[in-house]
């Protein structure tokens, strides 16, 4: 397994996931739509996200609902993590962050998060990783 790495767009957040995922999902919820994210899922203890301090901020729309985190200088969405919730351990990590040439293998599973909460289909698309909006 090869570690892949990334960075926000003025690089004072780094982020490193211990490997390429299986898939990443674009959802179509409120949040994401407007973020313009693709997903990958980790457990928290294998992701590396360093910053100086102070270089982070988060949003959450509920009290208890996920965590937004995004770079305090550039505003770049780094991840979601999930506050005070047992069992599983896992966060969201913004792909797009990521090593461009790696990801780019990865196919995108479509989430309808809006409205079911179902998938609505995988694809490869060459250039998906260049904008969210093709």
């Amino acid at each position: 397994m090869t570690a892949i790495a990334g960075t926000c767009l003025c690089g004072a957040v780094q982020v490193v996931v211990p490997q390429l995922p299986r898939e990443v999902t674009q959802c179509n919820c409120s949040v994401c739509r407007r973020y313009g994210t693709l997903w990958a899922y980790y457990a928290p203890a294998t992701v590396s996200i360093t910053a100086k301090r102070g270089g982070l901020a988060s949003y959450a729309r509920r009290a208890r609902g996920l965590r937004f985190v995004r770079c305090a200088t550039c505003g770049c969405v780094v991840c979601w993590k999930r506050p005070g919730k047992r069992g599983r351990a896992y966060m969201g990590v913004n792909t797009r962050l990521l090593d461009h040439a790696a990801m780019a293998r990865v196919p995108v599973k479509v989430l309808d998060g809006d409205k079911t909460w179902k998938a609505l289909g995988s694809y490869r698309r060459p250039g998906m990783w260049i904008s969210p909006h093709r």
